[in-house]
């Protein structure tokens, strides 16, 4: 595993150094907790020196022809082709990710590069009339400078692309801070990929940290315009206060609890398909995932059959098996904390359809039904192998249990009226919904993004570049103006 024991440094002003903080980060693989490397924390003067080093290179890159911005982007996807198997072996043992999430997420990947290459040309001006005799406005779309992107460990190379990829193709300088669990292939293998693309040193730094040894210095510090932060809602929450404080935009992706819906006339084997996927990929670590099942009360004894057939058949183990579909959660704590959670379930009411053990970082899957109204698990963004099934009496009643939560992020509806799903999906206070699909979706040029609790701001296609620029406004007098003194 030559990438994560060769990219376990600092990447600050073009340079791989260590960093120079009191304590280190071990890198772990959650399946086997084997030891994969080891990266002394970066201090707030690194962080800053990060800073600095883009705010200088990022004047030049912004004066750089669009088109020859893109030429490294286009070198990087080219990169990511050849080094697949690598990359592959790399999300299987930091992150524990099965073959098939590793092949999903490059997937999305390569997407991303593909959308930053046409992103580089697409930060047009306009020219707009004025009620003033004579003049002309024009207005012009601008790299905000530097970003600052901090990343989650659940898909952490596409995440951490999604920010920093169209961020540089748009001109502007960016600092990655990485989740400490993913530090490698959300964070330094990205800085690898790019040097070797070509991209100028400097502006783009990664700096291996966590908030332990750097309090809030990474948000606070007077350089970055913009934040991009995805991860849980709690989190979100603090980096915006911070971020505001400071006059800085943020684009927050944050938790979710997303229900796919199941109407009456849905197909059955279809429907359980979609929500088992929708569930149970990458082991419920996906924000997107279909937290709850909501199932019409009449076909909710079939449905419930069949779902839970389906899921009992999941393999757990290895996620470097092929055969594995189910691998282990980032960690131990994680895995028992989301045992806890099922046990307070059962303890208050719930009916445990299918449960099976917790070792270590692996979960069995499990399907709780019975949930009385109210329960606490119901509300909750649920980052593990855990589907609820509610049964409902009708749209009403459907809208009323899938709005029934904090969050909005994503959502599904099975039935055999498109028409009437999008009637449902149009009530549903969601950023994202699907007609006959899986909750779990991420097109490059569509608005990405949550309601509620669930985040501020879209990323995507033209929300990327509301995101990553900002627009200044120059007019011309042809003529003199007349002042009133």
């Amino acid at each position: 595993m030559s990438y994560l024991s060769e990219l376990a440094l600092q990447y600050i002003d073009g340079e791989w150094r260590a960093g120079s903080g009191s304590w280190d980060i071990v890198d772990v693989d959650p399946f086997t907790g084997d030891k994969l490397a080891t990266i002394t924390v970066a201090t707030v003067e690194e962080v800053d020196r990060a800073y600095r080093a883009a705010e200088r290179a990022q004047k030049e890159w912004a004066a750089t022809n669009p088109y020859a911005r893109r030429l490294v982007f286009e070198r990087a996807l080219r990169i990511v082709e050849e080094r697949e198997p690598e990359i592959t072996e790399a999300i299987m043992a930091e992150l524990g990710g099965t073959a098939l999430k590793a092949a999903f997420e490059l997937s999305l990947t390569k997407d991303m590069l593909r959308e930053s290459m046409q992103l580089a040309l697409r930060a047009e001006g306009r020219l707009l009339p004025s009620p003033v005799d004579g003049k002309e406005n024009r207005l012009y779309r601008l790299p905000v400078g530097v970003v600052g992107v901090i990343s989650p460990f659940n898909f952490p190379l596409f995440l951490s692309l999604k920010a920093v990829a169209p961020a540089l193709a748009l001109g502007n300088g960016v600092v990655l801070k990485p989740h400490q669990e993913t530090p490698v292939v959300g964070g330094t293998l990205i800085a690898k990929i790019f040097e070797e693309a070509g991209l100028p040193a400097g502006l783009l730094n990664i700096v291996v940290t966590d908030i332990a040894e750097i309090g809030d210095a990474f948000i606070e510090h007077p350089v970055p315009k913009v934040i991009s932060f995805t991860g849980s809602d709690k989190v979100g929450r603090h980096v915006a206060t911070v971020a505001a404080s400071h006059f800085k935009r943020t684009v927050l992706e944050l938790g979710g609890n997303s229900a796919l819906i199941v109407l009456d006339d849905a197909d059955l084997d279809y429907a359980v398909d979609a929500a088992v996927f929708s569930r149970f990929a990458h082991q419920g670590q996906v924000c997107m995932a279909a937290n709850r099942v909501l199932v019409d009360r009449s076909i909710e004894a079939e449905f419930t059959e069949r779902f839970v057939r389906k899921v009992a058949s999941l393999r757990v183990g290895d996620p470097k098996d092929p055969a594995t579909q189910i691998g282990p959660l980032i960690n131990p704590v994680q895995a028992d904390a989301i045992t806890a959670q099922v046990d307070q379930a059962i303890a208050d009411g719930a009916t445990a359809l299918l449960r099976g053990e917790t070792n270590g970082s692996l979960m069995d899957p499990v399907v709780l039904g019975g949930l009385p109204a109210g329960a606490p698990i119901l509300q909750r963004e649920l980052f593990g192998p855990v589907a609820l099934v509610v049964a409902f009496d009708g749209e009403d009643e459907a809208v009323r249990l899938a709005n029934d939560t904090p969050f909005g992020l994503s959502g599904a509806v099975h039935t055999a009226d498109v028409e009437r799903g999008v009637r449902v999906a149009q009530r549903i206070e969601t950023g994202m919904i699907h007609v006959n699909d899986g909750t779990i979706a991420d097109e490059p040029v569509v608005p990405f993004g949550g309601e509620k609790n669930s985040g501020v701001g879209r990323l995507n296609g033209d929300a990327t570049v509301d995101a990553f620029t900002t627009v200044k406004w120059i007019s011309i007098q042809h003529g003199r103006s007349h002042f009133p003194f």
